[in-house]
């Protein structure tokens, strides 16, 4: 079957794309690697020892990053609605992030200890339509942010991609009240014409969510 017009200009963007290339040369799995890069540059949000749950995981490229800096004696738990391919020292946990299913599982791998960070990089498939669009943006949004609140360490910190529409204020103010610090960015390497940003939220403060764990 011929590629449609767009699918071809999508592909001749892609594989021109110069954090594809640097990607691809430096061994990462997707160029979303660079995203988390240059927040961590910037923002020394990863160290050590850290116990890390990476949420749109697949195909892996910000998990190589996480677990490059968390070393040995870190924890990583990363989950996708897609099969990730195994990176060493990462638990992964398969399933759609909106079932109650996969959510006990990742409480099941959290165990009764808390985490130090939670990185969502999740998305849903876009169509083009905002109508339809951003209910589905924001649900996976307010669910990573109920896993954070029931999960995360008092001081904790969590990274979510989300885009501006019909939910971003109503969000951004929630956030607010559960975050000592909230900042957005814009990563060089997320495509100009993405709407897409993220919130970095520094300082939990330990007000856990009202719904209690699967």
């Amino acid at each position: 079957m011929a590629r449609s017009k767009t699918s071809h200009q999508w592909l001749q963007e892609h594989f021109n794309d110069p954090y594809v290339k640097k990607a691809q040369k430096n061994g990462y799995r997707s160029r979303a690697s660079y995203k988390l890069l240059e927040i961590q540059n910037k923002d020394k949000l990863i160290r050590p020892g850290m116990s890390v749950i990476d949420l749109g995981a697949a195909p892996g490229g910000w998990s190589q990053v996480v677990s490059c800096l968390i070393g040995e004696r870190g924890r990583l738990i990363a989950s996708d609605i897609l099969e990730m391919d195994s990176i060493p020292y990462v638990t992964f946990v398969h399933g759609d992030f909106t079932q109650n299913i996969l959510l006990a599982q990742i409480f099941k791998a959290v165990g009764n200890s808390q985490v130090d960070l939670i990185i969502s990089d999740m998305a849903p498939n876009l169509v083009g339509l905002s109508t339809v669009d951003m209910p589905r943006v924001m649900c996976l949004c307010d669910l990573a942010l109920s896993l954070a609140s029931q999960v995360l360490r008092p001081g904790g910190d969590f990274l979510v991609k989300i885009f501006h529409g019909e939910g971003f204020d109503r969000y951004y103010k929630n956030i607010n009240k559960l975050f000592d610090k909230v900042q957005t960015r814009k990563p060089a390497a997320s495509r100009n014409k993405s709407r897409e940003q993220y919130l970095l939220c520094r300082g939990f403060l330990g007000i856990l969510a009202s719904e209690e764990r699967f």
